[in-house]
This record gives C-alpha cells, sequence and structure tokens, in this order.
C-alpha cells in the first residue's frame, strides 16, 4: 500500500501567503508606473529651455554651432523639380573640377527645406545616372547597366522646432536625418 505524504498546514498557508504578498508587489509596481507615465511629460515639459518664437532662429545657430556642427553647403545648387540627365558628353570634354562631376557616378546638389527644422534648407545629393559610366580607351563614354549608381547616406544632427507645454513657447529638440551627400557606382545584386 502507497502512503500520502502529509504536507503541513503551515507550510501551505505560507505558500499562499507569499503568492499573496508577490502579487500586491505587482499592484503596487502597476500603480508606479502608472504615476510614473503620467509624471514624464510634466516632467519633460519642464527640462526644456523654452523660446518665443523671435528667438529660435539665433539660439538654434548657437546650439548647432557649439553642439552639432553642419557641414559647409556645396556652391551650386538645382531645384528639385527641374530634370536631370545622365552627362555623357561632359567626359568627352575636358576633365572638370569637382569631384561630382569626375565621378563615374555623377549627382548633383538640390536644396531641401524642412518646416520647423533648423536649418530648415540643406542640400542634398541627387544621383544622375541610373548605371555608371564607363570609359574605356579611346572611345566614346557610355553608360553601362551593369552596375548601379546608388546614393552614400550621411546621418545629419537637425533642431526640430516643438512647442512648449502650456506655453506659446517653443524648444529646440535634436532629430537625426539620413542625408544623401553623395553617389558611388556598385555592382549590380545577383539573384
Amino acid at each position: 500500500m502507497i502512503k500520502a505524504k502529509r504536507i503541513p498546514l503551515l507550510t501551505v498557508s505560507q505558500s499562499v501567503s507569499q503568492r499573496t504578498q508577490r502579487n500586491r508587489d505587482r499592484m503596487d509596481m502597476k500603480q508606479v508606473v502608472t504615476f510614473l507615465l503620467f509624471l514624464v511629460p510634466l516632467w519633460a515639459c519642464k527640462t526644456h529651455k523654452c523660446y518665443e518664437d523671435h528667438e529660435l532662429s539665433d539660439a538654434a545657430n548657437r546650439k548647432l554651432m557649439s553642439h552639432y556642427p553642419q557641414p559647409p553647403e556645396p556652391l551650386s545648387t538645382a531645384a528639385a523639380d527641374t530634370p536631370s540627365s545622365c552627362p555623357l558628353a561632359l567626359y568627352e570634354q575636358q576633365l572638370p573640377q569637382h569631384i561630382s562631376d569626375r565621378s563615374v557616378s555623377p549627382w548633383r546638389y538640390v536644396l531641401v527645406t524642412m518646416k520647423d527644422h533648423f536649418p530648415s534648407t540643406y542640400a542634398e545629393a541627387q544621383c544622375l545616372c541610373s548605371g555608371c559610366i564607363l570609359i574605356q580607351d579611346k572611345a566614346p563614354p557610355q553608360m553601362s547597366n551593369n552596375y548601379n549608381s546608388v546614393p552614400i547616406k550621411q546621418s545629419r544632427v537637425f533642431l526640430k522646432k516643438e512647442r512648449c507645454c502650456d506655453e506659446d513657447k517653443y524648444y529646440l529638440r535634436p532629430v537625426r536625418v539620413e542625408v544623401t551627400v553623395g553617389c558611388t557606382c556598385v555592382r549590380v545584386k545577383s539573384s
């Protein structure tokens, strides 16, 4: 005959009591987290320096110079909506001076505007060819679709204008934006 093992009543009682305490602790933690979720937006509002609208530009320039230096803008830019074409004829003439024109994956710079950002206008590279320009011996340059022109991206910091809580003022929040800075030639992906 198999004898049943007796579990002392005190042990079962302790186990139930421990589970009850753990459940209370979880509830207390949920209440704390809920409270913090309501408190964080108020705290975040008080941590930013707020500016009048007319002060934003100067404040942004100071902050950009001291914390987020910006690269120099290229000298020549085109409007983003102007048509572009692959400049094969340019390679038949004298060798151009600017790197964007000498590349076998040439690009041009276009102006991009982002409202409520500082700087609000910046130059971004736009690839001019879908393929890459091949120059072989004395043959005229030609575009080859065995290669692709692809953008080279760089992460830049801009300052975004955000409204301060309960005020008619604004603060500047740093945001990262991927900006195309040039183009390069790569082999076509094979499947």
